[in-house]
Protein backbone atom coordinates (compact mmCIF):
# COMPACT_ATOMS: atom_id res chain seq x y z
CA UNK A 1 0.00 0.00 0.00
CA UNK A 2 1.60 3.34 -0.90
CA UNK A 3 0.73 6.11 1.56
CA UNK A 4 -0.04 9.99 1.44
CA UNK A 5 2.81 12.27 2.02
CA UNK A 6 1.39 12.92 5.00
CA UNK A 7 1.16 9.74 6.65
CA UNK A 8 4.23 7.71 7.92
CA UNK A 9 4.99 4.43 9.39
CA UNK A 10 7.29 5.46 12.42
CA UNK A 11 8.36 2.99 15.11
CA UNK A 12 5.32 0.58 14.30
CA UNK A 13 3.04 3.35 14.71
CA UNK A 14 1.00 5.05 12.07
CA UNK A 15 1.77 9.21 12.18
CA UNK A 16 -0.06 11.70 10.54
CA UNK A 17 1.57 14.89 10.29
CA UNK A 18 4.25 14.39 13.29
CA UNK A 19 1.75 13.02 14.72
CA UNK A 20 1.79 9.61 16.26
CA UNK A 21 -2.07 8.37 15.77
CA UNK A 22 -2.16 5.77 18.58
CA UNK A 23 -0.56 8.72 21.13
CA UNK A 24 -3.87 10.65 19.72
CA UNK A 25 -6.12 7.85 20.46
CA UNK A 26 -5.59 7.70 24.15
CA UNK A 27 -5.35 11.12 24.69
CA UNK A 28 -8.83 12.11 23.39
CA UNK A 29 -10.29 8.75 23.15
CA UNK A 30 -12.13 6.72 20.55
CA UNK A 31 -13.53 6.94 17.53
CA UNK A 32 -11.83 9.43 16.44
CA UNK A 33 -11.50 11.39 13.20
CA UNK A 34 -7.59 13.26 13.22
CA UNK A 35 -7.45 16.24 10.26
CA UNK A 36 -4.14 17.29 9.09
CA UNK A 37 -4.46 21.01 7.89
CA UNK A 38 -0.98 20.94 6.42
CA UNK A 39 -2.57 18.28 3.59
CA UNK A 40 -5.48 20.45 3.11
CA UNK A 41 -3.62 23.28 2.29
CA UNK A 42 -1.30 21.58 -0.06
CA UNK A 43 -4.24 19.76 -1.70
CA UNK A 44 -5.72 23.40 -2.47
CA UNK A 45 -2.91 24.89 -3.55
CA UNK A 46 -1.99 22.67 -6.08
CA UNK A 47 -5.78 22.62 -7.23
CA UNK A 48 -5.40 26.09 -7.35
CA UNK A 49 -2.28 26.40 -9.48
CA UNK A 50 -3.12 24.09 -12.17
CA UNK A 51 -6.04 26.39 -13.06
CA UNK A 52 -4.37 29.63 -12.72
CA UNK A 53 -1.90 28.25 -14.73
CA UNK A 54 -3.93 28.78 -18.04
CA UNK A 55 -6.42 31.56 -16.88
CA UNK A 56 -6.12 34.09 -14.33
CA UNK A 57 -9.92 34.66 -13.47
CA UNK A 58 -10.56 31.41 -11.06
CA UNK A 59 -12.86 30.84 -8.19
CA UNK A 60 -11.99 28.13 -5.88
CA UNK A 61 -15.73 27.34 -3.86
CA UNK A 62 -14.66 24.72 -1.38
CA UNK A 63 -17.65 22.27 -1.37
CA UNK A 64 -19.22 22.79 2.26
CA UNK A 65 -21.07 19.34 2.49
CA UNK A 66 -17.64 17.22 2.12
CA UNK A 67 -17.02 18.43 5.53
CA UNK A 68 -18.73 21.65 7.06
CA UNK A 69 -16.41 21.66 10.39
CA UNK A 70 -15.83 25.53 10.99
CA UNK A 71 -12.25 25.34 11.61
CA UNK A 72 -12.33 23.35 7.81
CA UNK A 73 -13.62 26.40 6.53
CA UNK A 74 -12.07 28.81 8.33
CA UNK A 75 -8.86 27.06 6.52
CA UNK A 76 -10.25 27.81 3.44
CA UNK A 77 -11.19 31.00 3.94
CA UNK A 78 -7.60 32.08 4.67
CA UNK A 79 -6.48 30.45 1.28
CA UNK A 80 -9.25 32.78 -0.17
CA UNK A 81 -11.65 30.50 -1.11
CA UNK A 82 -15.62 30.89 -1.50
CA UNK A 83 -17.82 27.90 -0.93
CA UNK A 84 -20.80 25.83 -2.62
CA UNK A 85 -23.45 25.57 0.29
CA UNK A 86 -26.56 23.56 0.04
CA UNK A 87 -28.30 24.69 3.32
CA UNK A 88 -29.07 27.60 5.76
CA UNK A 89 -26.85 25.80 8.00
CA UNK A 90 -23.75 25.71 5.65
CA UNK A 91 -24.29 29.36 4.04
CA UNK A 92 -24.33 30.34 7.74
CA UNK A 93 -20.56 28.49 9.14
CA UNK A 94 -19.32 29.87 5.72
CA UNK A 95 -20.21 33.62 6.63
CA UNK A 96 -19.24 32.92 10.36
CA UNK A 97 -15.61 31.07 8.22
CA UNK A 98 -14.84 34.09 6.97
CA UNK A 99 -15.65 33.67 3.42
CA UNK A 100 -17.12 36.33 1.32
CA UNK A 101 -20.69 36.33 0.38
CA UNK A 102 -19.74 37.37 -3.35
CA UNK A 103 -17.86 33.62 -3.47
CA UNK A 104 -20.71 32.00 -2.10
CA UNK A 105 -23.06 30.11 -4.08
CA UNK A 106 -26.28 28.59 -2.55
CA UNK A 107 -27.30 25.48 -4.30
CA UNK A 108 -30.00 22.94 -4.74
CA UNK A 109 -33.12 21.84 -5.78
CA UNK A 110 -35.47 21.96 -3.03
CA UNK A 111 -34.58 25.13 -1.51
CA UNK A 112 -37.59 26.25 1.11
CA UNK A 113 -38.39 29.97 1.34
CA UNK A 114 -36.63 30.82 4.21
CA UNK A 115 -33.22 29.61 2.58
CA UNK A 116 -34.00 31.98 -0.43
CA UNK A 117 -34.72 34.82 1.91
CA UNK A 118 -31.38 34.58 3.96
CA UNK A 119 -29.57 34.34 0.16
CA UNK A 120 -30.96 37.50 -0.57
CA UNK A 121 -30.49 38.84 3.40
CA UNK A 122 -26.85 37.90 3.25
CA UNK A 123 -26.24 38.98 -0.75
CA UNK A 124 -25.75 35.71 -1.97
CA UNK A 125 -25.89 34.13 -5.03
CA UNK A 126 -28.44 31.46 -5.45
CA UNK A 127 -27.90 28.43 -8.60
CA UNK A 128 -31.49 28.13 -9.55
CA UNK A 129 -32.94 24.72 -10.28
CA UNK A 130 -36.09 25.61 -12.24
CA UNK A 131 -38.08 28.32 -13.07
CA UNK A 132 -40.43 28.10 -10.56
CA UNK A 133 -37.73 28.58 -7.79
CA UNK A 134 -36.75 31.60 -9.77
CA UNK A 135 -40.32 32.82 -9.77
CA UNK A 136 -40.02 32.42 -6.08
CA UNK A 137 -36.86 34.02 -5.86
CA UNK A 138 -37.91 37.04 -7.45
CA UNK A 139 -40.64 37.57 -5.79
CA UNK A 140 -38.85 37.10 -2.23
CA UNK A 141 -36.55 39.27 -3.76
CA UNK A 142 -39.53 42.29 -4.43
CA UNK A 143 -40.99 42.25 -1.08
CA UNK A 144 -37.42 43.01 0.18
CA UNK A 145 -37.12 45.56 -2.11
CA UNK A 146 -33.73 44.29 -3.24
CA UNK A 147 -32.44 42.84 -6.24
CA UNK A 148 -30.60 39.31 -6.17
CA UNK A 149 -27.90 37.71 -8.73
CA UNK A 150 -28.37 34.04 -9.50
CA UNK A 151 -27.34 31.79 -12.26
CA UNK A 152 -29.42 28.61 -13.70
CA UNK A 153 -27.78 24.79 -12.72
CA UNK A 154 -27.86 22.93 -16.57
CA UNK A 155 -28.50 19.24 -16.68
CA UNK A 156 -26.09 18.11 -19.11
CA UNK A 157 -27.86 14.59 -19.44
CA UNK A 158 -23.92 13.03 -19.23
CA UNK A 159 -23.58 9.24 -18.43
CA UNK A 160 -20.21 9.47 -16.09
CA UNK A 161 -18.33 6.33 -14.33
CA UNK A 162 -19.06 6.48 -10.89
CA UNK A 163 -22.00 5.07 -8.22
CA UNK A 164 -25.68 5.94 -9.54
CA UNK A 165 -26.23 7.49 -5.94
CA UNK A 166 -23.66 10.13 -7.08
CA UNK A 167 -24.19 10.72 -10.72
CA UNK A 168 -25.93 14.43 -10.33
CA UNK A 169 -25.37 15.09 -14.39
CA UNK A 170 -27.73 12.09 -15.63
CA UNK A 171 -31.05 13.01 -17.76
CA UNK A 172 -33.00 11.07 -14.86
CA UNK A 173 -31.27 13.31 -12.39
CA UNK A 174 -33.20 15.75 -10.02
CA UNK A 175 -30.84 18.21 -10.21
CA UNK A 176 -30.83 20.97 -13.00
CA UNK A 177 -32.39 21.97 -16.06
CA UNK A 178 -32.32 20.02 -19.45
CA UNK A 179 -30.09 21.96 -21.41
CA UNK A 180 -32.85 22.06 -24.10
CA UNK A 181 -34.83 24.38 -22.19
CA UNK A 182 -31.81 26.52 -20.37
CA UNK A 183 -33.00 29.18 -22.68
CA UNK A 184 -36.41 29.49 -21.81
CA UNK A 185 -35.31 29.93 -18.11
CA UNK A 186 -32.63 32.82 -18.96
CA UNK A 187 -35.74 34.30 -21.26
CA UNK A 188 -37.62 34.45 -18.02
CA UNK A 189 -35.11 35.11 -15.68
CA UNK A 190 -34.11 38.74 -18.17
CA UNK A 191 -37.93 39.84 -17.92
CA UNK A 192 -38.11 39.09 -13.95
CA UNK A 193 -37.78 42.39 -12.16
CA UNK A 194 -35.72 41.36 -8.67
CA UNK A 195 -33.08 38.97 -10.00
CA UNK A 196 -30.10 39.37 -12.39
CA UNK A 197 -28.62 36.27 -14.00
CA UNK A 198 -25.33 36.39 -13.75
CA UNK A 199 -24.15 33.04 -13.86
CA UNK A 200 -23.91 29.25 -15.66
CA UNK A 201 -24.04 26.18 -12.91
CA UNK A 202 -23.33 22.32 -13.76
CA UNK A 203 -21.73 19.62 -11.64
CA UNK A 204 -21.84 16.26 -13.18
CA UNK A 205 -20.97 13.97 -9.99
CA UNK A 206 -18.77 12.76 -7.59
CA UNK A 207 -15.47 10.38 -6.76
CA UNK A 208 -15.18 10.57 -10.96
CA UNK A 209 -11.60 8.80 -11.67
CA UNK A 210 -11.46 10.21 -15.00
CA UNK A 211 -10.70 13.74 -16.63
CA UNK A 212 -12.67 13.17 -19.99
CA UNK A 213 -16.56 13.62 -18.98
CA UNK A 214 -15.30 16.92 -17.39
CA UNK A 215 -13.70 18.29 -20.69
CA UNK A 216 -17.53 17.09 -21.96
CA UNK A 217 -19.25 18.68 -19.26
CA UNK A 218 -16.88 22.00 -20.16
CA UNK A 219 -17.80 21.97 -24.09
CA UNK A 220 -21.13 21.50 -22.93
CA UNK A 221 -20.90 24.54 -20.60
CA UNK A 222 -19.36 26.44 -22.94
CA UNK A 223 -21.71 25.72 -26.00
CA UNK A 224 -24.91 26.83 -23.66
CA UNK A 225 -23.32 29.93 -22.20
CA UNK A 226 -22.62 31.26 -26.31
CA UNK A 227 -26.51 30.55 -26.14
CA UNK A 228 -27.57 32.28 -23.18
CA UNK A 229 -24.74 35.46 -23.83
CA UNK A 230 -26.86 35.56 -27.22
CA UNK A 231 -30.02 36.68 -25.24
CA UNK A 232 -28.39 39.54 -24.34
CA UNK A 233 -27.46 37.80 -20.26
CA UNK A 234 -23.70 38.92 -19.26
CA UNK A 235 -21.98 35.94 -17.60
CA UNK A 236 -19.92 36.41 -15.06
CA UNK A 237 -19.13 33.26 -14.19
CA UNK A 238 -18.95 29.34 -15.02
CA UNK A 239 -19.51 26.78 -12.99
CA UNK A 240 -18.09 23.74 -13.65
CA UNK A 241 -18.92 22.24 -10.12
CA UNK A 242 -16.77 19.47 -8.42
CA UNK A 243 -16.47 15.45 -8.74
CA UNK A 244 -12.66 14.85 -8.94
CA UNK A 245 -12.13 11.15 -7.05
CA UNK A 246 -9.33 10.20 -5.08
CA UNK A 247 -7.85 6.90 -4.56
CA UNK A 248 -9.41 5.15 -2.02
CA UNK A 249 -7.80 1.59 -2.50
CA UNK A 250 -4.00 2.42 -2.26
CA UNK A 251 -3.18 -0.46 -4.71
CA UNK A 252 -5.55 -0.92 -7.57
CA UNK A 253 -7.04 2.78 -8.30
CA UNK A 254 -5.21 5.53 -9.47
CA UNK A 255 -6.78 9.73 -9.78
CA UNK A 256 -6.50 12.06 -12.09
CA UNK A 257 -3.74 14.98 -10.53
CA UNK A 258 -5.60 18.67 -10.22
CA UNK A 259 -2.66 19.35 -12.73
CA UNK A 260 -3.93 16.21 -15.33
CA UNK A 261 -7.96 18.14 -14.66
CA UNK A 262 -6.96 20.99 -16.02
CA UNK A 263 -4.51 20.16 -18.72
CA UNK A 264 -8.45 18.50 -19.99
CA UNK A 265 -10.50 21.27 -18.92
CA UNK A 266 -8.90 24.23 -19.52
CA UNK A 267 -8.25 24.29 -23.19
CA UNK A 268 -12.39 23.45 -24.11
CA UNK A 269 -13.23 26.20 -21.68
CA UNK A 270 -10.79 28.56 -22.82
CA UNK A 271 -11.78 27.93 -26.51
CA UNK A 272 -15.79 28.31 -25.94
CA UNK A 273 -14.86 31.43 -23.73
CA UNK A 274 -13.30 32.70 -26.94
CA UNK A 275 -15.63 31.94 -29.77
CA UNK A 276 -19.02 33.20 -27.74
CA UNK A 277 -17.08 36.34 -27.04
CA UNK A 278 -17.14 36.47 -23.01
CA UNK A 279 -14.33 36.43 -20.48
CA UNK A 280 -16.16 34.77 -17.24
CA UNK A 281 -14.70 33.56 -14.30
CA UNK A 282 -14.08 29.95 -13.78
CA UNK A 283 -15.70 28.70 -11.02
CA UNK A 284 -15.23 25.05 -9.55
CA UNK A 285 -16.46 22.99 -6.49
CA UNK A 286 -13.95 20.43 -5.24
CA UNK A 287 -14.66 19.12 -1.75
CA UNK A 288 -13.76 15.39 -2.11
CA UNK A 289 -10.31 16.06 -3.72
CA UNK A 290 -9.24 18.67 -1.36
CA UNK A 291 -10.44 16.97 2.14
CA UNK A 292 -10.81 13.31 1.35
CA UNK A 293 -7.54 12.31 2.32
CA UNK A 294 -6.30 14.53 4.90
CA UNK A 295 -8.33 12.73 7.86
CA UNK A 296 -8.37 9.17 9.50
CA UNK A 297 -11.02 8.02 11.55
CA UNK A 298 -9.46 5.94 14.53
CA UNK A 299 -11.31 3.34 16.23
CA UNK A 300 -10.73 0.44 19.12
CA UNK A 301 -11.02 -3.17 18.75
CA UNK A 302 -13.49 -3.76 21.79
CA UNK A 303 -13.75 -7.63 20.84
CA UNK A 304 -12.51 -10.14 18.00
CA UNK A 305 -14.63 -13.16 16.94
CA UNK A 306 -14.49 -16.26 14.53
CA UNK A 307 -17.46 -17.85 13.14
CA UNK A 308 -17.56 -18.02 9.55
CA UNK A 309 -14.96 -15.56 9.06
CA UNK A 310 -12.93 -13.17 11.50
CA UNK A 311 -14.69 -10.13 12.77
CA UNK A 312 -13.04 -7.80 13.93
CA UNK A 313 -15.58 -5.71 16.36
CA UNK A 314 -14.68 -2.15 16.81
CA UNK A 315 -16.44 1.11 18.49
CA UNK A 316 -17.23 3.14 14.90
CA UNK A 317 -19.57 1.94 12.88
CA UNK A 318 -21.74 3.48 10.28
CA UNK A 319 -23.17 6.37 12.59
CA UNK A 320 -19.74 7.28 12.17
CA UNK A 321 -18.81 6.35 8.71
CA UNK A 322 -21.95 5.74 6.39
CA UNK A 323 -20.22 5.56 3.10
CA UNK A 324 -19.40 1.96 3.06
CA UNK A 325 -22.81 0.86 3.98
CA UNK A 326 -24.27 3.71 1.55
CA UNK A 327 -22.39 3.00 -1.51
CA UNK A 328 -20.37 0.21 -1.04
CA UNK A 329 -17.54 2.13 -0.62
CA UNK A 330 -13.64 0.64 -0.36
CA UNK A 331 -11.65 2.36 2.67
CA UNK A 332 -7.95 1.03 3.49
CA UNK A 333 -7.39 -0.21 6.85
CA UNK A 334 -4.27 0.25 8.87
CA UNK A 335 -3.72 -1.23 12.30
CA UNK A 336 -2.57 1.79 14.01
CA UNK A 337 -0.53 0.63 16.47
CA UNK A 338 0.90 -3.01 14.56
CA UNK A 339 1.74 -0.71 11.64
CA UNK A 340 4.79 -2.70 10.86
CA UNK A 341 3.77 -6.27 11.21
CA UNK A 342 2.65 -8.50 8.21
CA UNK A 343 -1.01 -9.36 7.80
CA UNK A 344 -1.74 -12.82 9.57
CA UNK A 345 -4.90 -13.27 8.36
CA UNK A 346 -8.02 -11.94 6.85
CA UNK A 347 -10.23 -10.35 8.92
CA UNK A 348 -13.53 -8.00 8.45
CA UNK A 349 -14.40 -4.73 10.36
CA UNK A 350 -17.46 -4.48 11.69
CA UNK A 351 -18.90 -1.79 14.37
CA UNK A 352 -21.21 -1.63 16.96
CA UNK A 353 -24.73 -1.13 15.00
CA UNK A 354 -27.58 -2.91 15.26
CA UNK A 355 -27.45 -3.77 11.74
CA UNK A 356 -26.19 -6.54 9.84
CA UNK A 357 -24.75 -3.43 7.21
CA UNK A 358 -22.82 -2.11 9.84
CA UNK A 359 -19.88 -3.14 8.16
CA UNK A 360 -16.60 -0.90 7.41
CA UNK A 361 -14.56 -3.32 5.66
CA UNK A 362 -14.75 -6.22 3.70
CA UNK A 363 -12.25 -9.31 4.32
CA UNK A 364 -9.02 -7.37 4.58
CA UNK A 365 -5.70 -8.95 5.26
CA UNK A 366 -4.24 -7.19 8.96
CA UNK A 367 -2.12 -8.68 11.29
CA UNK A 368 -3.13 -10.48 14.45
CA UNK A 369 -5.41 -8.27 16.03
CA UNK A 370 -6.80 -8.06 19.57
CA UNK A 371 -9.03 -5.86 21.78
CA UNK A 372 -7.38 -2.40 22.47
CA UNK A 373 -5.44 -2.17 19.20
CA UNK A 374 -6.26 1.07 16.97
CA UNK A 375 -7.27 0.58 13.51
CA UNK A 376 -7.70 3.49 11.36
CA UNK A 377 -9.64 3.93 8.30
CA UNK A 378 -8.04 6.18 6.13
CA UNK A 379 -9.49 8.90 3.77
CA UNK A 380 -12.18 9.64 5.55
CA UNK A 381 -11.76 13.32 5.21
CA UNK A 382 -14.48 14.13 2.99
CA UNK A 383 -18.22 12.62 3.61
CA UNK A 384 -17.43 11.04 7.03
CA UNK A 385 -18.48 13.36 10.06
CA UNK A 386 -20.51 15.39 8.11
CA UNK A 387 -22.96 12.05 7.13
CA UNK A 388 -22.29 10.53 10.64
CA UNK A 389 -25.87 10.51 12.87
CA UNK A 390 -26.73 9.61 16.58
CA UNK A 391 -28.20 6.06 15.28
CA UNK A 392 -28.58 3.39 18.21
CA UNK A 393 -28.50 6.68 20.13
CA UNK A 394 -24.66 6.63 20.18
CA UNK A 395 -22.85 10.00 20.84
CA UNK A 396 -20.95 11.27 17.83
CA UNK A 397 -17.21 11.73 18.47
CA UNK A 398 -14.33 14.55 18.23
CA UNK A 399 -12.46 15.80 15.80
CA UNK A 400 -9.50 16.94 15.99
CA UNK A 401 -7.01 18.69 13.59
CA UNK A 402 -3.46 18.57 13.46
CA UNK A 403 -0.98 21.74 12.05
CA UNK A 404 3.06 20.43 12.35
CA UNK A 405 3.62 20.23 15.54
CA UNK A 406 -0.13 21.47 16.91
CA UNK A 407 -2.79 19.31 17.42
CA UNK A 408 -6.48 20.85 19.54
CA UNK A 409 -9.86 19.78 19.17
CA UNK A 410 -12.39 21.23 16.09
CA UNK A 411 -15.07 19.82 17.76
CA UNK A 412 -15.42 18.09 21.27
CA UNK A 413 -17.18 14.66 21.34
CA UNK A 414 -20.93 14.69 22.61
CA UNK A 415 -21.89 12.64 25.44
CA UNK A 416 -25.17 10.97 26.23
CA UNK A 417 -26.67 14.00 28.01
CA UNK A 418 -26.23 15.91 25.01
CA UNK A 419 -28.66 13.39 23.18
CA UNK A 420 -31.61 14.63 25.45
CA UNK A 421 -30.73 18.33 24.84
CA UNK A 422 -33.39 18.95 22.22
CA UNK A 423 -35.70 16.80 22.70
CA UNK A 424 -38.86 18.14 25.42
CA UNK A 425 -41.14 16.61 28.64
CA UNK A 426 -44.16 16.30 27.56
CA UNK A 427 -46.53 18.02 29.88
CA UNK A 428 -48.67 14.58 30.05
CA UNK A 429 -45.68 12.92 30.76
CA UNK A 430 -44.60 14.97 33.94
Amino acid sequence: MTLPPHLTVKEGHLHIGSHDTVALAKKYGTPLYVTDEQRIRANFMAYREALTGYYDRVQMLYAAKANGNLAVLRVFADMGAGADVFSAGELYLALVAGMRPEHLLFNGSSKTAEDLKLAVQKNVRVSLDSIDEMKQLNEIARAMGTTVECSFRVNPAMEVPTHPKIATGLATSKFGIPAGQIKEAYRAAVEASNIVPVGLHCHIGSQILDVAPFAKEAEVLVKVAKEVTDLGVTLRFLDMGGGLGIPYNHTTEAAPTPQEYADAVMPVFLDGIEKAGIKPAFWVEPGRNLMGDSTVLLTCVNSVKTTHKTFVNVDAGFNLLARPVMYDSYHEVIVANKAELAPAGRCTVTGPICETGDILAHDRDLPEVAPGDVIALLDTGAYGFSMSSQYNSRPRCAEIMVNGGMEAPMRRAETIIDLKMTMESLPWQK
